[in-house]
């Protein structure tokens, strides 16, 4: 490998970092992902470097989908990803390059093989499977409808348009309809993209004047399944593109599957046309995460791990952590890999030691006075209504707003959140339940309940 090709490797590996951080969360990519290196690009294959044996089985198993995702997406050229035990070394010459590199040990390919996947469908992540997805409250309408999808032979919802926060279980959830039909009913030609690879594609098919071969090849599918349909906003050319190949598909029966961060309707930015044609079908969103939930996810993720983890452990970290499924399990198997690398048991002191940098960032002290102000200053309503007997809903509603970050984002007990509002601590129930329902129910009003805990969380 020259010198120019180790550049522009080196310069897009910064960016893949980035984009790892943000998928993973910076706490995953520092335990499990800091150490991958560059080994070389060849033929479409590229090798990442990792130190031991362990570590490069164990991110190949649980890993190699995002990060195949994150480099593709840097770098369309990449076909598939191998990772290999070693370290970054630029030999002399080109022979003593590859005497170098056959002493390394390949322990796994990322990309299945062509027989398991689609020539233009992206990577499955193995993983992703409807026995591993952990159904509860928030998610079960939207595991109720992929699972739907996967086992109709006829259209069942066209689209379906999945939607929620980022690491709640969308791409676990479309993977999963994917291997369904896979495994199934395998003569079902089903194609899985990010809308930034769908994007690719097409800017590609563009340049190279074979844009007929693309459209053609697209609508030759049994089942389209796009993910993050958002990151087509702003793109014309493209989403035109996007909307005939839709229309196409569902006007010769077959099934599209998509996924965003919003409902259609709020996707701003996205031609009316699409917005229509989007929610077309059935849309479903997923829920923030309960605490029954995190539970679930957890428990099945430590019996999957093979590690044992106390109930107060299991306990402690649905409590904590709240944001994401994605963070949720990173944190866990933060805790894991701690456990088998060095030994011992999975203890509560042992727990708080390992994730103590996370833990520093949710203990944020935020004070009921901070949330009043906030959440008043956000609804144009006087500080001194938090504490006030007035019940119209312009006022009420903010101050159970206030009293369900209270609850959510301190550590104060009912009676004293109580207190704070000149209530008791039966009211603070209840208005901790009105708004879990709301939140439930609204998904505006829970994108703007989700904005007012990130301010206060800064």
């Amino acid at each position: 490998m020259d010198k120019e090709m180790r550049d522009i490797l080196a310069s897009q590996a910064v960016a893949v970092e980035e984009r790892l951080r943000k998928m993973l969360g910076a706490s995953v990519f520092d335990t499990w992902l800091k150490t991958l290196s560059v080994g070389g690009f060849k033929d479409g294959m590229l090798t990442l470097f990792l130190p031991t044996n362990f570590f490069c089985s164990y991110i190949a198993r649980n890993f190699s989908q995002e990060i195949t995702q994150a480099w593709q997406e840097e770098n369309p050229e990449i076909e598939q990803i191998k990772f290999e035990v070693g370290s970054v070394s630029y030999p002399s010459d080109e022979k003593e390059e590859e005497t170098v590199k056959s002493s390394r040990v390949s322990v796994s390919s990322v990309a299945a093989t062509e027989s398991e996947k689609d020539a233009l469908s992206a990577a499955l992540d193995p993983r992703f499977t409807f026995d591993n997805f952990v159904v509860g409250t928030p998610n079960e309408f939207a595991y109720a409808a992929a699972r739907r999808v996967a086992e109709s032979a006829n259209v069942a919802f066209n689209p379906l348009y999945l939607y929620s926060s980022a690491g709640l279980g969308k791409t676990h959830l479309m993977h999963s309809i994917a291997w369904y039909i896979r495994e199934h009913n395998p003569s079902r030609r089903v194609v899985y993209l990010s809308a930034e690879k769908f994007m690719y594609l097409f800017i590609r098919a563009i340049r190279y004047k074979d844009t007929l071969s693309f459209k053609e090849e697209l609508r030759n599918v049994d089942v389209l399944m796009i993910d993050d349909v958002q990151f087509l906003i702003g793109k014309e050319s493209t989403q035109d593109e996007f909307f005939h190949t839709f229309n196409a598909l569902v006007g010769s029966g077959k099934q599209i599957v998509l996924s965003a961060d919003k409902p259609p309707v709020n996707l701003e930015g996205i031609e009316e046309r699409l917005k229509t044609r989007l929610g077309s079908g059935l849309v479903a969103d997923i829920h923030p995460t309960t605490y029954e939930l995190r539970l679930g996810i957890l428990e099945s993720k430590a019996q999957n791990l093979g590690v044992y983890v106390p109930q107060d452990v299991i306990s402690f970290l649905a409590e904590k952590i709240t944001a994401s499924v994605r963070e949720l399990e990173g944190a866990l198997l933060r805790v894991a890999a701690h456990v088998q690398l060095m030994g011992g048991e999975v203890t509560l002191e042992r727990t708080c030691d390992i994730l103590r940098d996370i833990l520093s960032v949710l203990d944020r002290k935020v004070s009921i006075e901070e949330i009043q102000r906030k959440v008043a200053e956000r609804y144009n309503i006087r500080v001194s209504e938090m504490t006030s007997k007035r019940r119209e809903r312009t006022v009420a509603r903010p101050r159970q707003i206030a009293m369900y970050l209270a609850k959510t984002l301190t550590t104060k007990s009912l009676p004293d959140i109580g207190r704070a509002f000149d209530r008791d601590h039966t009211t603070v129930i209840h208005a901790v339940k009105t708004v879990e329902d709301l939140r439930q129910k609204d998904s505006a009003f829970r994108e703007e309940t989700d904005e007012l805990r990130r301010q206060l969380s800064v």
